[in-house]
């Protein structure tokens, strides 16, 4: 399903923030969330199987769409859980879409992880990194006819991709040199993670290829406590230079932002987010967004003011899809 069938999703996507934070995921008994592991033959479990039309496909995990309204005590949604299901198509429309112009996207459902800050990571590397893992390897076996393919993932979806790299990849050499780049954004790639994983590397600049991409946005004044970087000080590129040098891009060498307008539809929005790396702290900061909106917005999902989270890849779309078409286009020309 290719962009043109998905714009209209745009025009839930406000929505779809108040269904993520106001409802809790539903209780399941063990049969339905325990380890055994979901089939991905059947169609119902993929939130997009592309037609295959480019050379190049795009694995996407989305972020976390399901939510207990006590979070305190890990929970783990079905994987035909409707608030999920909902929350991971408004995701699909604000991230994965920066794809589909330049590569076949597909996209599996995935039991997802609600749990508390202190044990999440161990939580995800659990059942939802095995559904994730057997989808990645259904789709090897059974879609991906060999094409080099792109990596993505949001917040837990980029944890889930960790995993995957330091797992699934580094396991099976022969799919992981057919990978162009994994954009591992929302969530930290830390240098422990990458010397325990010497077969990875990280990005140096827009057109080297088998590298991780990876950041997380916040305000230049944001002085607390991030809870998606889970006290770690990652490793950052910028997405308008695709370089790693701590010099500002301004707003005019960006290509465009998704927003929403006041009647809730993301449209895009040329030259609205600038970004600077910062080293020290190991973040993206962005200093030209409209803090007053943002905070509506993020409101809802419970981030602290100043943590850009929820807008780590529509603030940087239009530069993200320019990216990824040119490690496609470097990768099949080579």
């Amino acid at each position: 399903m290719k962009r043109k069938n998905r714009i209209w999703i745009y025009s839930i996507l406000l929505m779809g923030f108040v269904v993520l934070f106001s409802h809790g995921c539903k209780k399941n008994d063990n049969t339905t969330v325990g380890s055994t592991t979901t089939d991905y033959s059947l169609s119902s479990h993929w939130l997009s199987l592309p037609v295959t039309i480019y050379k190049a496909d795009v694995f996407y995990l989305y972020p976390t769409t399901s939510w207990t309204k006590n979070n305190s005590t890990p929970m783990i949604c079905a994987i035909d859980d409707s608030l999920m299901m909902a929350g991971a198509a408004s995701a699909f429309a604000r991230q994965a879409t920066a794809f589909d112009t330049a590569a076949n996207v597909y996209a599996p459902y995935y039991r997802q992880d609600n749990s508390s800050p202190e044990n999440r990571l161990n939580v995800i590397a659990g059942i939802p990194t095995t559904d994730a893992t057997a989808a990645f390897d259904y789709y090897i076996r059974h879609f991906n006819e060999g094409r080099p393919f792109i990596l993505a993932g949001h917040s837990q979806g980029a944890n889930i991709v960790c995993n995957l790299l330091s797992g699934y990849l580094k396991s099976n050499p022969q799919v992981y040199s057919r990978m162009i780049a994994a954009y591992v954004i929302g969530g930290p790639v830390t240098n422990a993670f990458l010397q325990a994983n010497p077969h990875l590397k990280f990005a140096t600049g827009p057109d080297d290829l088998g590298v991780i991409i990876s950041y997380n946005t916040e305000a230049n004044d944001f002085t607390g406590v991030n809870p998606v970087i889970y006290g770690e000080v990652g490793l950052v590129i910028n997405p308008i230079t695709w370089t790693r040098g701590e010099t500002l891009a301004d707003t005019s060498q960006g290509l465009g932002s998704l927003f929403p307008d006041k009647t809730g539809v993301w449209v895009r929005i040329p030259q609205y987010a600038d970004a600077r790396v910062d080293t020290v702290k190991g973040v993206l900061v962005c200093t030209t967004a409209d803090e007053s909106r943002i905070a509506i917005l993020d409101s809802l999902s419970g981030f602290p003011k100043g943590v850009y989270h929820s807008f780590d890849y529509p603030f940087y779309y239009y530069n993200i899809r320019q990216n990824a078409a040119n490690r496609i286009q470097r990768w099949t020309s080579k």
